[in-house]
């Protein structure tokens, strides 16, 4: 595995990321009544982990001597007001993080850059977290 296919996985997480920044914070903004109030700060505080997990993201594309790329991953982003919808939305996006984050810890065993696996695996551990967390509330 050479670090192109790396950097080429990370900048499709960062993609994720970004897209996720935009969608929670969407959300954040449009969600109404009783459930504004539990979902707002749930969506805002998503939107900044997502951010957080940008910076490592892009942190790790550069150290590799990548370019991290600017634009979030073209899936639309589907504008609802309906707190089900939002979350089910959500649940769609954690899902395919997890899904990209757990190909990129397979390809970083290989690499052997024990710094960046952690750092990695812990954006992973926050995606699954996140997607139990919107698993238990959908329930």
């Amino acid at each position: 595995m050479g670090e192109n296919t790396l950097i080429e996985r990370l900048n499709e997480a960062l993609g994720w990321e970004l897209r996720a920044m935009n969608m929670y914070a969407h959300y954040a903004a449009n969600i109404q009544g009783i459930h504004r109030l539990q979902l707002d700060p749930m969506f805002n505080e998503e939107a900044t982990e997502s951010l957080a997990h940008a910076d490592v993201v892009r942190r790790a594309i550069v150290k590799l001597g990548g370019i991290p790329v600017t634009e979030r991953n073209p899936h639309p982003i589907v504008h609802s007001t309906e707190f089900k919808e939002m979350l089910e939305l959500s649940l769609e996006t954690e899902t395919k993080a997890a899904e990209v984050y757990g190909g990129i810890i397979v390809l970083l065993e290989e690499f052997g850059d024990q710094e960046m696996y952690d750092s990695i695996e812990q954006i992973y551990f926050a995606e699954l977290r996140s997607l139990e967390n919107l698993r238990l509330i959908l329930a």
